[in-house]
């Protein structure tokens, strides 16, 4: 579904991403893991157009996007999540969700990719008439989420969906992602914890500075002291 190969970046005459080689398949969770500036988000912004690699390839659905802009990919059906989350203040949650069928038409009609998006994350339909500022961080990354997928994507960017949150709220977006795959959809998820690492994920890979160290099951990961080293450092 989705493969990065040997993908090159610099950043303001920075090097960030040294050849990073990924791959997610449909129905799977992949987790990319590392501390914080290690290359996790400028993973993403690249996958989504925001930036241009220097050099390496990134292919969807056996189509090259690198080079595409931001609206094109999306209009492929790539749902982005960022980490910031970015919910529309001047918007309801409904007209938040409800807008990425404004943009971008599918085999599904608005209603049925609205319908989906509430039955992943029920708790958005009683804050439905309620406006964007008056969400909590837990909810924000509900309706974030809950929008990408209102999308109607076939691959979802989840960039640090647990970051940050109460421990209470955890689970519901847990469930909501797990209900995302059990859909087909595939899923690549940036973390920095690895106890935020769901147990249903398919695939780890570890990146430190800007280069993947471990790509295999977590459980390898956990066995791999140099790799645990790396991730015990990465909260």
């Amino acid at each position: 579904m989705l493969a990065l190969r040997d993908l090159v970046v610099d950043i303001q005459s920075s090097r960030i991403l040294r050849g990073i080689t990924l791959a997610v398949g449909a129905g799977e969770l992949v987790c990319l893991i590392g501390r914080n500036g290690a290359g996790k988000s400028t993973s993403f912004r690249t996958i989504m157009g925001f930036l241009r690699p220097v050099s390496g390839k990134i292919e969807y659905l056996g189509v090259e996007i690198a080079g595409l802009r931001t609206d094109r990919i999306a209009q492929l059906g790539i749902g982005y999540a960022p980490e910031e989350s970015e919910v529309y203040g001047d918007l309801t949650v409904a007209e938040n969700i409800e807008l990425p069928t404004w943009t971008r038409p599918s085999g599904r009609t608005a209603q049925e990719r609205i319908a989906l998006a509430y039955q992943v994350f029920p708790k958005l339909k009683q804050y439905a008439a309620r406006g964007g500022m008056q969400l909590s961080g837990g909810e924000r990354k509900m309706v974030s989420i809950a929008r990408a997928l209102a999308l109607d994507p076939k691959l979802l960017l989840l960039d640090e969906p647990f970051e940050g949150l109460s421990p209470a709220i955890i689970p519901a977006i847990s469930e909501g992602v797990a209900s995302i795959r059990k859909l087909g959809h595939g899923i690549l998820m940036a973390e920095s914890n690895i106890h935020h690492i769901p147990a249903y994920a398919d695939r780890l890979y570890v990146i430190e500075r800007g280069e993947i160290i471990f790509d295999g099951a977590p459980s390898a990961a956990k066995a791999d002291p140099a790799v645990m080293r790396v991730i015990s450092g990465a909260a």
